[in-house]
């Protein structure tokens, strides 16, 4: 296996890493997370016409760049290092590797084209605090009783006595919650239960933005840079993802969300390296500056112990993170390690910018409410990690594979980096 970057991988990294250099510093970050919008769209923008990256991992026939999860992955570590707030994560890793999954010939080429290019987001609404459970990334709910199972909660869906062959008809009512981007991206794909209790199942609705019936309101969250909405859907129209016909079984609705949480997971890894190696050459930099009886407080044996082994632990996860953008079925692992050493780096580096590390205007506590947030979103890890468990077989014998889907994550190429090694 070659594990080293194409010279197409070297360039994307190095020009998002300029861009973002000028246009995302840490006072641009709170000032964007501010909007109404919650990120920059003018960066967003010049992002999606000069690299593509809403379209890194859409195919070619769709206008996308034709690449695949290890590119994303790639890219996404770039922008875990500036706290990017956009909705690129939403958009290109979790609801157009559904769309290009699930979607008829005509929905794909109706939305997967204004996706690629950024002129059009989505965002992914699953009920209640569900959406780790709905991509299979801390436990696979066969019954796919997350989004309502038949009962009162969730978001249910019924079908108009006209229901046509195109998927008209349908009507939703329920909520969602903490759904990513969800106050800003002008189509919604929606998780919602159907069936009753008898014939019950999940199925993938496509709503628009200005569908009556839906009320949206941007939630206040720790984490600003990841700006979350709550979905209110009162007898809302509603266009089946799919073919009909093709719907009559859940398995590969449920097979392609686990599928993209595969994807996804690998995706959040390197964001959270990115985000960790950030933090910690921050606080190198401090403590070679900031002096202490004389001496730069990076001098000190017992600062220098803490930095190592800071570096080991974000080294690892970086390692872990490359393999997943190689082999998605790993992704669940790295994603643990990656938020174990995010979590630990940010709070470490609180803890040693010293009184000014624990004001919440400083840049340390951005990288620390990524860290909490990202682990109440998709984790905790160590549940992330005994699922990883239960997978392999690790401690009994493996469960029954996952329904399969269409969506088979790319194989790309593994990826490993020279980093300099943390010196004070």
């Amino acid at each position: 296996m070659d594990a080293a970057f194409t010279a197409e991988q070297d360039e994307i990294r190095r020009t998002l890493r300029e861009i973002l250099g000028k246009r995302c510093g840490p006072d641009e970050v709170k000032a964007a997370v501010r909007t109404a919008d919650g990120y920059d769209r003018e960066l967003w923008q010049q992002l999606s016409r000069q690299l593509g990256l809403p379209g890194i991992a859409v195919a070619e026939e769709y206008g996308g760049v034709g690449c695949g999860p290890a590119d994303l992955a790639l890219a996404c570590e770039e922008t875990g290092r500036a706290l990017l707030p956009s909705p690129l994560l939403a958009t290109a890793a979790l609801c157009a590797p559904l769309i290009a999954a699930l979607g008829t010939d005509a929905q794909c080429s109706a939305l997967l084209p204004p996706l690629a290019s950024g002129g059009l987001t989505a965002a992914l609404a699953v009920p209640g605090p569900a959406l780790a459970t709905a991509l299979a990334l801390t436990g696979e709910d066969a019954a796919g009783q997350w989004s309502g199972g038949g009962r009162a909660g969730g978001v249910q869906a019924r079908a108009d006595a006209d229901a046509d062959a195109a998927g008209g008809g349908w009507r939703l009512y329920g909520e969602a919650a903490q759904v990513l981007d969800g106050h800003s991206a002008p189509l919604l794909l929606v998780a919602a239960h159907t069936g009753g209790f008898a014939r019950s199942r999940t199925l993938l609705f496509l709503v628009r933005e200005d569908a009556p019936g839906l009320v949206r309101s941007r939630q206040t969250v720790l984490d600003e840079t990841r700006p979350q909405a709550r979905i209110q859907l009162r007898d809302v129209p509603a266009e089946l993802l799919g073919d009909p016909a093709a719907q009559a079984q859940e398995a590969d609705v449920l097979g392609a969300l686990a599928a993209t949480g595969r994807t996804a997971s690998a995706v959040l890894a390197a964001e959270a390296v990115g985000a960790a190696g950030q933090a910690l050459a921050r606080t190198v930099e401090y403590v070679r500056q900031r002096e202490q009886f004389g001496r730069a407080i990076g001098s000190f044996q017992a600062v220098k112990h803490r930095l190592a082994d800071l570096y080991v632990q974000v080294q690892a996860a970086r390692s872990a993170a490359y393999y997943a953008a190689w082999d998605p079925d790993q992704g669940g692992l790295a994603l643990a390690q990656a938020l174990e050493a995010l979590r630990m780096t940010a709070g470490e580096a609180i803890q040693l910018h010293g009184g000014i590390g624990f004001t919440w205007e400083h840049d340390a506590h951005l990288y620390f409410k990524r860290a909490a947030s990202d682990e109440l979103l998709f984790g905790p890890v160590h549940r992330l990690r005994a699922h990883a468990a239960d997978r392999a077989g690790l401690f009994g014998p493996a469960p029954a594979p996952a329904p399969t889907s269409a969506l088979t994550p790319t194989t790309a190429e593994g990826a490993s980096s020279a980093q300099e090694k943390v010196t004070v």
